[in-house]
């Protein structure tokens, strides 16, 4: 397996122009002309979901065993005043529990074998962005972690990619924070990719993820610390439906949404911020998989029809985690 690199500037990221993106395959420099995918940041340039490409569900589930999670640092909101707190023996039987519930819903769940001192390697979504390409191959594109005590969980999944025939993707030139499936999400069945920038991925990162992937990406950025991830503010649940916290976008990242999804549903704050009711996760677009409680979102749910499966991610809340974040979707 080699690992693939990949490189373009641009200072216009609402302009479609043509650029140069550069790779590195097999030690041979190849220079591929395109025209540079789209990032969306206004209402005024985006078009009905349904006219981007299809794309396919995910078939599997990545998790990284919980065996050495603990709260040792503060990098988020929710780590303050968790230091030391974590019971790892619940831990184990919530992580153990939400494994089942995505194998009962027919997904296989694959396991990367925890770190010792990664304690947040456990949150699966965050180090990569795993994709199809427009030829079919399988390819990976690793995350700059923001945050120094994380950045050594990446090499780690890089080399669980390479194992399973993954081409594996690198920033470069300089590196530009963006970490993953953390925030960049997928718009059902379509290839259409929202990125939240802000606190972890920077915007500079939006333009190389489109011109990566060859989609067009709709950034959003984040301005509460609380929902430093786009997974902590928005659950889509299938290609009209999604979760949002009002108080987690500006005025254009709420136009845009309300653009994007006929049936959005803002959320109780004290039910994202304190239930991670937005950080739960649909995988087929009938169930939602979410921390327990979060009555009000969870009956507006049920009233159109979504099957809700509760679960307890108390332990995973003192990192400022839940479900989404505990996963990864392999295409």
């Amino acid at each position: 397996m080699f690992a693939h690199r990949f490189n373009s500037k641009v200072s216009d990221y609402s302009l479609a122009i043509q650029i140069k993106v550069r790779y590195i395959e097999h030690l041979h420099l190849c220079i591929v002309v395109n025209i540079m995918p789209v990032v969306h940041q206004t209402v005024d340039t985006l078009s009905d979901p349904s006219t981007f490409p299809k794309r396919r569900r995910e078939t599997a589930v990545l998790m990284v065993e919980p065996d050495h999670y603990d709260v040792l640092y503060e990098i988020n909101p929710h780590m303050v005043g968790n230091i030391g707190s974590v019971n790892t023996l619940v831990a184990k039987t919530q992580w153990q529990t939400l494994q089942g519930v995505y194998e009962s819903l027919g997904y296989s769940v694959y396991i990367i074998e925890a770190a010792p001192d990664l304690p947040d390697m456990v949150f699966a979504a965050n180090q990569t962005f795993p994709f199809i390409d427009e030829h079919g191959k399988a390819r990976v594109i690793l995350s700059k972690m923001a945050s120094e005590h994380r950045q050594p969980e990446v090499p780690h999944f890089a080399k669980w990619y390479a194992r399973n025939g993954f081409d594996v993707i690198h920033h470069t030139d300089p590196p530009i924070e963006f970490e993953g499936m953390g925030d960049a999400i997928w718009h059902p069945r379509r290839r259409l990719l929202y990125i939240g920038y802000g606190y972890r991925t920077r915007l500079g990162a939006l333009q190389r993820a489109a011109n990566c992937i060859q989609c067009d990406v709709i950034g959003l950025e984040l301005i509460n610390p609380h929902f430093y991830h786009l997974d902590t503010a928005l659950s889509v649940i299938d290609e009209t439906t999604a979760l949002y916290v009002p108080d987690a976008f500006t005025s254009t990242g709420e136009s845009i949404l309300q653009a994007m999804f006929e049936r959005l549903i803002a959320v109780p704050i004290t039910e994202a911020k304190q239930g991670f009711v937005t950080n739960g996760h649909s995988p087929n677009g009938t169930h939602f998989i979410v921390h327990k409680g979060n009555p009000v979102t969870l009956s507006r749910l049920q009233k159109i029809g979504i099957q809700v499966i509760e679960v307890d991610t108390s332990e995973f809340l003192k990192s400022g985690g839940s479900v989404f974040c505990m996963k990864m979707m392999l295409p």
